[in-house]
């Protein structure tokens, strides 16, 4: 077999090197006619063939051994830890029954390099990139990584989640839901937050759903993960890395500043990390309501700490001041986290627009845990934006 590999690989080296435009389709193409129509295949059976053919295809063009995981599209998520390989499926995390080498490990390094045009290496160990097709990965060289090489891959589904399975996989019920849609539709400002991989941008994806295909949006991301398929009237704003030499970088926070002056109707940034909070705020304070974000957090009131240090990261601006910012920028927080063994919509609070020294939240919806049920907690107070909108008080 390895004989046989190594003969499709000279082939396809010899007669596609000089071709740079060459993409995988083609490369695909060009290993199915040379092991189906070179005399040295002749006496092998259909079978061993395929074989042979998925082998090469698996190691030229894909991820080599991990090609059976990027396959299936119910994992979620790949993870290498040097020569152990761990795999999220259903909202739970399995070890790998195969182990992989460091030269397979350095293999897929190098294809997520070629595929994203990121490269990683001794100077920049770490790298994170998108690469076309749906994946988001995250990549920790040796010895930044003291054990070994280390590969974070996120898989976006081929069919992104709409609201219907949200629902069936009991994200959150029907009716918070409807809810949801009807603040989406009433343009409140949206902040969703939690931990990683706890459902963030599959919930802002379905949320985009609501959106009037008539409106401008744009999107400004670190990385592209997020797909709206029904605005015409649709800019992807991705950041990009400084280069080796430490030039070229473009910001979260200068896209942002750039986005203000395309006239958008919504804007919404995929996730916020740092001092372009403040950017993200003044954004939505400017009259482009309805705008959503996303940022990593333990909880809706854990959120307005952290985007208070962010913007204190940036600038020395006194509390008070960013307190106002956030009060008067920010509607809704949606917390969303992991609770029996799977995902969830956790509680839904709206900020309560007062001169209060601190910031409140009155919590409308949470998830009981006991009794694994989404539950109106309390009155929506803040219907100014409901005018037109049909909304019976809970």
């Amino acid at each position: 077999m390895n004989e046989d590999i190594n003969r499709i690989k000279d082939h396809i080296f010899k007669n596609m090197q000089d071709n740079q435009a060459i993409d995988d389709n083609l490369i695909i193409e060009e290993i199915e006619n040379h092991v189906f129509n070179d005399s040295c295949f002749t006496g092998k059976s259909l079978s061993e063939k395929a074989g042979l053919i998925k082998t090469a295809c698996n190691l030229i063009v894909g991820y080599n051994k991990i090609q059976e995981l990027m396959d299936d599209d119910d994992i979620s998520e790949i993870m290498i830890n040097k020569n152990k390989v761990f795999y999220e499926k259903g909202g739970v995390i399995f070890r790998w029954q195969d182990t992989i080498s460091d030269d397979e490990v350095a293999l897929i390094i190098q294809k997520i390099g070629e595929k994203s045009n990121r490269s990683v290496n001794s100077l920049q160990p770490i790298s994170d990139a998108s690469v076309e097709g749906g994946l988001r990965t995250n990549t920790v060289l040796f010895p930044i990584s003291v054990d070994g090489n280390i590969i974070t891959i996120r898989k976006f589904p081929k069919n992104p989640f709409t609201s219907q399975r949200l629902i069936e996989n009991m994200f959150l019920d029907e009716k918070t839901l409807l809810f949801l849609k009807m603040l989406v539709k009433a343009k409140y400002n949206l902040f969703i937050c939690g931990g990683a991989g706890s459902g963030k941008t599959t919930l802002l994806n379905v949320l985009s759903e609501f959106i009037d295909s008539n409106e401008r949006i744009i999107t400004i991301e670190d990385s592209v993960e997020l797909s709206i398929s029904h605005i015409d009237n649709l800019i992807r704003l991705e950041a990009r890395k400084a280069n080796s030499e430490g030039k070229g970088e473009v910001s979260i926070e200068q896209l942002i500043k750039t986005s203000l002056r395309m006239r958008p109707d919504r804007i919404i940034v995929g996730e916020v990390r740092g001092r372009e909070a403040l950017d993200m705020l003044q954004a939505m304070n400017t009259g482009h309501d309805g705008s959503i974000s996303t940022g990593h957090s333990n909880s809706c009131r854990d959120m307005i700490s952290r985007l208070e240090t962010m913007i204190l990261s940036g600038k020395e601006i006194p509390l008070r001041a960013i307190r106002n910012q956030i009060r008067n920028a920010i509607d809704i927080f949606i917390f969303v986290s992991r609770q029996n063994q799977r995902r969830v919509l956790y509680e839904i609070c709206e900020v309560i627009k007062d001169d209060h020294t601190d910031i409140r939240l009155n919590s409308i919806m949470q998830y009981n845990r006991k009794t694994d049920q989404f539950e109106i907690t309390s009155e929506f107070n803040n219907i100014e934006k409901l005018e037109g909108y049909q909304y019976v008080k809970s």
